[in-house]
C-alpha cells in the first residue's frame, strides 16, 4: 500500500485554500520530521487563516530561524515582518515592534537590496497616514510600489497602491484615490495576490469606500468579500468585518431582522479569539439596530461595550439620549464629539445628528450652523447618500425655522434621493416630516397619505419610535377615537410596546418612566382588559387594531 504523505496532502490543501486541512496536515509532517523554512511558513499563515493566533507566532518565529540558518536573509526578513505585524494587529505592540525592528537590523547590516526593503516601509507610511499626514504617507507608499515593480512583488504591490489611494483619499483628492482602490482590487479579485494580502486590500478598499460614502462600491465590494470568505475553509480573520458590513447594507435596505441576525454573527465569530477590534464596529452596529427599534436598554449596552472596544459611540449614544427625552444630554455629547473630530469623512454623520438634536433643543441657529459645514462636506464627495443626507437636514431645518412650504421642496428633493438608494426606512423617515410640514399648511389630505406610507414601512421594519410618532400625527390630523377598553393613552402606549416583546425595563426606558410604574399601568390594563398575561394583552392590541 501507498504511504500517505501528509507533507504533500498539507502542500496541496494550502493550494486549494483548504487552511484547516493544511494546516493539520503539515503539522502531522512536522512532528514526524520537523519542516523545511519554506513549509513552516505556509503552516504559520494557514494557523493565522484559522484563527490560531498563538500557533502562526510560535510557527513564523521557527521559519524566521530556520531562514537564517540557511543563510537566506530576505525570507527570514519577510517571517519576521509577518509575526510582527501578526502581534500588532493582536494589540502587542512592543512584542510586535521588537520583531519589526530586528527585521529591520538584519537589513541593515546585511545591505541586501530586496523587496523586503519595501515591507518594512509599511509601518512608517501607516503611521504617517494615521497620523494625519497624508502627503507623507503618498510618498512613502508611492516608494513602495517602487520596489515592488522593480522585484515583481505582486503583494508588496498591492499594499503599496493601496496606502496610495488611501492617502489621496485623505488629501480630499477622492476621485483619484478610489480609482487606485478599483485597480488594487483587480489584483485581489483575480488571484494575483496571498490570502493574507487580499483579506487586508479588501477589508481596507471597504473601509475606505464607506468613509467618502461610496455605497455602490461598498456594496460591490462586500458582496466580492462575501463570496472570497466563503471560498476559504474555515476563514477566521476578515469574515466578522464582512457580516458587520453585509449587516450595513441590509440595514440601509430595510431588511433589519437580517441585519440583526448579520451582527449578532459578526459579534460571535469575533469573539473567539478575542480581542479582534473590529468587535466595537460590531457591536455598534447592533446598537444602532435595537436604538431604531425603541429597544434602548439593549443599544445603551452594545453602545457601551463598543467603547470597551475601542469603537466611538456616537452619534448613535446621542441620538439615543434624544429619543430617551434628554435632550439636554445629547446635546452636550454630539457637540463634544463633533468638536474632536477633524477628519472630514468622519464628520457628516455627526454634524446630521447635531442637526437633529439641536432642533429637538430649539437651538435653531446651532442646527443651522451644522446643516451648513455638512453641505459644504458633502460638496467634496460625489455621494448621492451624503447628498440625500443633506436635503434631508436642510428640510428639517426649515421646517423647525418656521418655512414649512420650502422644507416640502426640500424634502422632496430627499424623498428621492433616498429612493433611489433603495433606502426605505430613511424614506419613510422623509416622509414623516413631510407630513408635519403638510399639517402646518393645512394640507391634511397628503399628509395623511404620506403619514400612511411611512407607517407601512415602519410596521414591516419594526421601528417602534416612528411609528408611535406617525400613531400620534395621524391622531393629530383627524379626531382621536375612543380607546377600547377604556385605557388611559399612557396604557396604550405600554399596550403597543408590549405587544412588540420589550420588557419592563425596555418600556420604561422608552417611556422615561420607572419600572415601577410600568409594572402599575400593566397591573390597571390587564384589569381593565380583563386579561392575565403579556400574551393575552398582545392578543387584544392586535385584534383591537392597537399594536
Amino acid at each position: 500500500m501507498a504511504t500517505v504523505d501528509p507533507r504533500a496532502q498539507g502542500l496541496s490543501a494550502y493550494e486549494r485554500s483548504a487552511w484547516r486541512d493544511a494546516y493539520e496536515h503539515l503539522s502531522a509532517a512536522d512532528r514526524q520530521r520537523p519542516l523545511p523554512a519554506g513549509d513552516l511558513d505556509r503552516m504559520a499563515r494557514a494557523a493565522y487563516l484559522i484563527g490560531a493566533v498563538d500557533a502562526a507566532a510560535e510557527t513564523w518565529e521557527r521559519a524566521h530561524h530556520a531562514h537564517l540558518a540557511r543563510g537566506d536573509t530576505a525570507p527570514a526578513v519577510r517571517s519576521a515582518f509577518w509575526l510582527g505585524i501578526m502581534l500588532v494587529l493582536r494589540g502587542e505592540h512592543a512584542r510586535g515592534g521588537g520583531w519589526l525592528a530586528r527585521a529591520q537590523h538584519l537589513l541593515t547590516d546585511t545591505a541586501l537590496d530586496c523587496a523586503e526593503q519595501g515591507y518594512l516601509r509599511i509601518p512608517t507610511a501607516l503611521r504617517a497616514l494615521d497620523g494625519g499626514d497624508a502627503e507623507a504617507a503618498h510618498r512613502s507608499f508611492a516608494e513602495i510600489t517602487a520596489i515592488a515593480e522593480r522585484f515583481g512583488d505582486a503583494d508588496l504591490r498591492a499594499f503599496g497602491t493601496l496606502g496610495q489611494g488611501q492617502a489621496l483619499v485623505a488629501q480630499g483628492r477622492v476621485a483619484r484615490g478610489v480609482a487606485l482602490l478599483d485597480e488594487v482590487m483587480v489584483a485581489v479579485t483575480t488571484g494575483e495576490v496571498s490570502p493574507i494580502t487580499a483579506g487586508i486590500v479588501y477589508c481596507a478598499v471597504i473601509l475606505a469606500c464607506r468613509g467618502v460614502f461610496d455605497l455602490r462600491r461598498v456594496q460591490e465590494w462586500t458582496a466580492a468579500l462575501s463570496r472570497w470568505c466563503a471560498a476559504q475553509q474555515d476563514l477566521r480573520p476578515y469574515r466578522g468585518q464582512c457580516l458587520v458590513h453585509r449587516s450595513e447594507i441590509m440595514q440601509l435596505r430595510g431588511e433589519w431582522a437580517d441585519a440583526m441576525d448579520e451582527a449578532r454573527r459578526a459579534c460571535a465569530h469575533l469573539s473567539d479569539p478575542p480581542g479582534d477590534p473590529v468587535m466595537g464596529m460590531a457591536l455598534y452596529q447592533r446598537g444602532e439596530l435595537h436604538r431604531l427599534r425603541g429597544a434602548y436598554s439593549r443599544a445603551e449596552d452594545c453602545y457601551r461595550e463598543a467603547i470597551g472596544h475601542g469603537h466611538p459611540a456616537q452619534p448613535g449614544l446621542a441620538l439615543l439620549r434624544m429619543a430617551q427625552g434628554r435632550v439636554g444630554a445629547a446635546a452636550a455629547a454630539v457637540r463634544r464629539a463633533v468638536a474632536e473630530t477633524r477628519r472630514p469623512e468622519e464628520r457628516p454623520l455627526l454634524l446630521a445628528a447635531r442637526a437633529e438634536i439641536e432642533i429637538a433643543a430649539g437651538a435653531v441657529e446651532a442646527a443651522r450652523d451644522a446643516v451648513d459645514e455638512l453641505d459644504r462636506i458633502a460638496a467634496g464627495f460625489d455621494s448621492p447618500y451624503l447628498r440625500a443626507v443633506v436635503a434631508y437636514a436642510h428640510g428639517c431645518l426649515l421646517l423647525a425655522a418656521g418655512e414649512p412650504g420650502a422644507a416640502c421642496t426640500a424634502l422632496r428633493s430627499a424623498s428621492a434621493a433616498w429612493h433611489e438608494l433603495d433606502a426605505p426606512y430613511e424614506t419613510a423617515r422623509v416622509r414623516l416630516q413631510l407630513a408635519r410640514a403638510c399639517l402646518r399648511v393645512g394640507d391634511h389630505d397628503t399628509a395623511g397619505m404620506e403619514l400612511q406610507a411611512a407607517r407601512r414601512v415602519f410596521e414591516r421594519v419594526r421601528a417602534t419610535p416612528a411609528l408611535e410618532e406617525v400613531r400620534r400625527l395621524l391622531g393629530q390630523g383627524s379626531g382621536a377615537a375612543p380607546v377600547p377598553g377604556g385605557l388611559t393613552p399612557r396604557e396604550v402606549e405600554v399596550l403597543r410596546l408590549v405587544a412588540t416583546g420589550a420588557s419592563n425595563r425596555e418600556i420604561a426606558d422608552r417611556l422615561v418612566i420607572s419600572d415601577r410604574t410600568v409594572a402599575r399601568h400593566l397591573s390597571n390594563m390587564f384589569t381593565k382588559l380583563g386579561v392575565s398575561s403579556r400574551a393575552a394583552a398582545t392578543a387584544y392590541a392586535y385584534e383591537h387594531g392597537l399594536a
